[in-house]
């Protein structure tokens, strides 16, 4: 290797592209920009403010971020809907002030207190919530009628019983609890939103009310087909808004007691600054709690940093106004160029240098001769299937495939003519195998691995995998299975293609050319998966060999079969067995004499070859050409090889016409014929093996002898 090429190696094996890419694209990355702020905020009213870090400025801080923070979150759920809330202050103002009255005036328990304010606040929001959902009202001039309307409500009604309320009665010790009280050394309003804060993250991640309001905030007309009921999601988004205004304005009015006109004033546009600063996106459909909650922070520290400096009076409100427009500024530049920045960082191309395609212990030029010995492949239900990638047989002699409308189909023998739906699951059926009691096992795209037994029930047996505890992408969700075989012992190894992309988006794994797939295991004991071996280059086809010990796992991009011990004495141990492939690897089935039949997606180019070694050329590629531009892997070609336990290579079928079947993707031999199926075909060919024992069925058992 030269030179230049060991540095390349190393600057794409150093240098952390991919993780920034990683780090980009996780959701909590829209905090950072704010968080940096606050830091940035604390560091220098530290400094100028005085008495900055005392524990008294601390309290004071705390008790009020408790406060703004309920607003603040009760309007980001309004802004994730899609909408706004304008009277958010007026409800604040007047649910302190019915507090006062309830408690003060009308000398009512103290819970009966925080219930009229909530109730204030709920029912305001209620009315928001009818005129917009279901009298379909613009948000913005429904909640600054209401805001009017309150204010005015809370101004008549300070004036007039303002100077009877500001007597305390006594018995209120509890009341002031909430407003000057610690729980565990944490101020009472403080540890409410966090409760609060922590309730409302799992309603909008782990419920189903969550998910329909980030639909409708994201595309509501969208939502509203799907037949997500938008009025109704709408109604509690403002009703919740409200609760939290009016639960806000019962903490102030412990804290301070004060039932003037002026209090919530202005304080929409706090809490409107609050939402955005801590990085919801006023378009909706995007934000979480914690963001409302940093932003709450943020707010506060300015406009106490501010007061405590003795600036002009408006200072504060002239800050919060520039800050706000700054918010909305980042937010909107930040949607929109967040995808471009991704597209240019995430795609992380590795050096790759593949090795000649007559290396390796078997490969031999003359065997690799090209032939025609596919062309002539009868073809089977001709125009009625859509991309068979695996096929295997059952007991009975029926066939089944897959299909990328997510269906498993079944033909009936001898002729295989008409498939029928014998299952449907939904995703894209990628690999499959069958056992001794004729279920089905499939490897499905974006869904995990799934067993679907002769009563045609769908049943899920993995969808994830524990997290590796370094990894910055979460790699828990087994995004891309795609081959399969059944120990002796009933344990299913599958592979995952790619924990990195998507069925869709294979194209980019075979860009960067990155270990980005694992072997899994799922244990039927358990009921759990397990990584069994990681740093795979798409593995697609996984074979257990006849010791039942170690499994054949075919590397695709990097054009080569390995051999991987998951038992016995040599478990954990990965050796090479074929390498150097003229092309890329699919699955690997075993044959009726022992050895084994490997489909190859696609044949090796010198030009896809270079750019292997060039991943500046492929990173401004995929920066700067099309996606059906880009520089694909030769698929014009379909190969399928024989091939010993040993890596000896025995024999070759090409397609050299090139016309006919292509882009093959599993060969599977069944009494004396060979069935071989592709990723875009529309059929399944056949041809005959005369040199094959026609009375030995294809192992359909895996590697359980006694059954087979």
């Amino acid at each position: 290797m030269s030179m230049i090429a060991i540095i390349t190696r190393a600057r794409y094996r150093c240098i952390p592209d991919r993780q920034i890419g990683d780090l980009l694209a996780k959701p909590w990355i829209d905090s950072a920009i704010p968080a940096a702020i606050l830091l940035l905020l604390v560091l220098t009213f530290g400094l100028v403010v005085p008495g900055f870090f005392s524990p008294g400025n601390l309290s004071d801080t705390a008790r009020q971020w408790g406060e703004i923070g309920f607003l603040a979150l009760g309007l980001m759920v309004v802004i994730l809907s899609g909408g706004i809330d304008l009277s958010v202050g007026a409800i604040y103002g007047l649910a302190s002030f019915a507090t006062i009255a309830a408690l003060q005036g009308l000398q009512l328990p103290v819970f009966a207190g925080l219930g009229l304010a909530l109730l204030v606040g709920g029912a305001i929001g209620l009315v928001n919530g009818v005129l917009i959902g279901v009298l379909k009202m613009r948000a913005f001039l429904s909640t600054l009628a209401l805001l009017i309307i309150c204010r005015s409500l809370q101004e008549t009604l300070a004036l007039k019983y303002g100077a009877a309320l500001l007597s305390d009665p006594g018995g209120l010790d509890l009341w002031f609890w909430f407003g000057d009280g610690t729980v565990l050394g944490v101020p009472v309003s403080l540890a409410l939103l966090a409760v609060i804060g922590v309730a409302t993250h799992f309603l909008l991640t782990r419920i189903g009310l969550g998910w329909r309001i980030q639909a409708v905030g994201g595309a509501r007309r969208a939502a509203f087909n799907s037949g997500i009921p938008v009025a109704p999601t709408l109604v509690f988004c403002y009703v919740f808004s409200g609760l939290c205004a009016g639960m806000a304005g019962f903490l102030y009015s412990a804290r301070t007691a004060n039932p003037g006109a002026d209090v919530g004033a202005g304080f929409e546009i706090v809490a409107l600054t609050a939402a955005i600063l801590g990085g919801n996106s006023l378009g909706g459909g995007r934000g979480s709690a914690a963001k409302a909650i940093l932003g709450a922070l943020i707010v506060i520290v300015i406009i106490n940093s501010l007061v405590a400096l003795s600036l002009p009076s408006g200072a504060a409100s002239l800050a919060l106004g520039l800050t706000l427009l700054l918010a909305v500024l980042v937010d909107i530049r930040w949607v929109k160029n967040r995808g471009k920045i991704l597209d240019r960082i995430y795609i992380s191309p590795a050096y790759f240098d593949a090795l000649d395609p007559v290396a390796g212990p078997g490969p031999q030029q003359a065997t690799f001769l090209t032939n025609t010995k596919l062309s002539n492949a009868r073809p089977i239900a001709l125009g009625k299937l859509s991309g068979p990638v695996d096929i295997v047989f059952d007991s009975q002699d029926y066939l089944y495939t897959g299909s990328s409308t997510g269906d498993v189909l079944r033909l009936s023998p001898p002729h295989y003519a008409d498939p029928h739906v014998f299952a449907h699951i939904g995703g894209k059926t990628l690999g499959l195998k069958i056992d001794s009691h004729d279920t089905v096992y499939v490897c499905v795209s974006g869904m995990g691995l799934y067993a679907i037994g002769q009563d045609r029930a769908a049943k899920s047996l993995a969808e994830a995998v524990p997290r590796s505890m370094f990894s910055i992408k979460d790699d828990s969700r087994i995004k891309f299975p795609y081959g399969l075989d059944i120990a002796s012992d009933g344990r299913i190894l599958f592979s995952e293609a790619s924990m990195r992309f998507d069925a869709h988006e294979w194209a980019t794994d075979s860009l960067e050319m990155r270990p980005n797939g694992r072997l899994l295991v799922f244990d039927p004991r358990t009921k759990k998966a397990q990584v069994q071996l990681g740093n795979l280059v798409f593995p697609s086809g996984v074979c257990i060999e006849a010791n039942g010990q170690s499994v054949l796992i075919a590397e695709a991009w990097a054009c080569r079969v390995v051999r991987h011990w998951f038992d016995g004495p040599l478990t954990g141990r990965t050796e090479p067995v074929l390498e150097g492939l003229p092309g890329f690897p699919g699955n690997i089935k075993r044959s009726s004499d022992g050895a084994y039949w490997m489909a190859l997606l696609g044949v090796r180019t010198p030009a896809h070859d270079l750019a292997m070694r060039a991943p500046g050329f492929r990173r401004r590629m995929a920066q700067r050409v099309a996606y059906d531009e880009w520089l694909y892997p030769n698929f014009n070609e379909g190969l399928v090889v024989k091939f010993s336990e040993s890596g000896e290579v025995l024999d070759c079928l090409w397609d050299g016409a090139a016309k006919t079947y292509t882009t093959l993707t599993s060969a599977v031999e069944h009494q004396g014929c060979l069935y071989i199926g592709g990723a875009f075909n529309n059929r399944i060919g056949r041809i005959n093996l005369p040199a094959s024992n026609a009375e030995i069925v294809s192992t359909r058992f895996s590697n359980r002898g006694e059954e087979e």
